[in-house]
């Protein structure tokens, strides 16, 4: 028998070359798949991006600024001769309308009240204060309504002055409007010693600012 030369013109295994090119053909088309869905994916990502920019901004200043317990904070703050943009103010910036809040002095519910302040107030009402009634939001409103016109009056219609009082408290705003220092005529707070109070009363004036804008478009 003859024995078999192999050609040396002949290519080795032209099956196996043909089978290569098949998997280098369809890696490249994997890489372009992969490359083509990342992009799709970044577009995505960046129209989502878009549309919470510009189109959900109303949603977020609802969820930033609640318009919960309207019609309560409306007929106390009337009550009281206060705009209810105050004291929804006030309310955020105490317990971000959380009804049960507590804070470290134990000041509670939505208006953070002291149980002794509200005891007070409860007393101008001819009520008698029963522990844990701060945390019911009508009582709370009422009461909060009532000391907030009480300092409006009190300090002759100023909202810097009375809501510093709210928080820090008369005698202490008292003191302050006494120190030339802070008061170089003795009504108006040029300045705010306590850097709390300071930033309590910056952010209530702001949320005020938004109030009334909220409040009036429900007119």
């Amino acid at each position: 028998m003859a024995s078999q030369k192999k050609d040396a013109n002949q290519p080795a295994h032209p099956r196996g070359s043909a089978r290569k090119r098949r998997i280098r053909r369809a890696r490249r088309v994997q890489r372009i798949a992969a490359a083509a869905t990342v992009a799709v994916l970044g577009l995505a990502l960046v129209g989502m991006g878009l549309w919470l920019l510009f189109d959900s901004r109303p949603q977020i200043s609802v969820r930033r600024y609640p318009m919960e317990y309207v019609d309560q904070i409306r007929a106390r703050a009337a009550e009281n001769g206060i705009d209810p943009a105050w004291p929804a103010a006030v309310i955020m910036a105490e317990s971000d309308y959380q009804p049960e809040a507590v804070s470290p002095a134990n000041a509670q519910g939505l208006m953070q009240l002291l149980p002794e302040t509200a005891d007070w107030i409860a007393g101008k009402f001819d009520e008698t204060y029963v522990e844990g009634c701060l945390f019911d939001p009508e009582t709370n409103i009422k009461y909060g309504c009532w000391y907030l016109g009480y300092l409006f009056r009190r300090f002759d219609g100023d909202l810097t002055r009375a809501t510093a009082a709210y928080h820090a408290g008369q005698g202490k705003v008292d003191e302050w409007l006494a120190n030339p220092e802070y008061s170089p005529d003795g009504a108006t707070l040029a300045r705010i010693p306590s850097d709390a109070t300071d930033t309590y009363v910056k952010r209530v004036l702001k949320y005020y600012e938004k109030y009334v804008e909220l409040y009036a478009a429900q007119d």
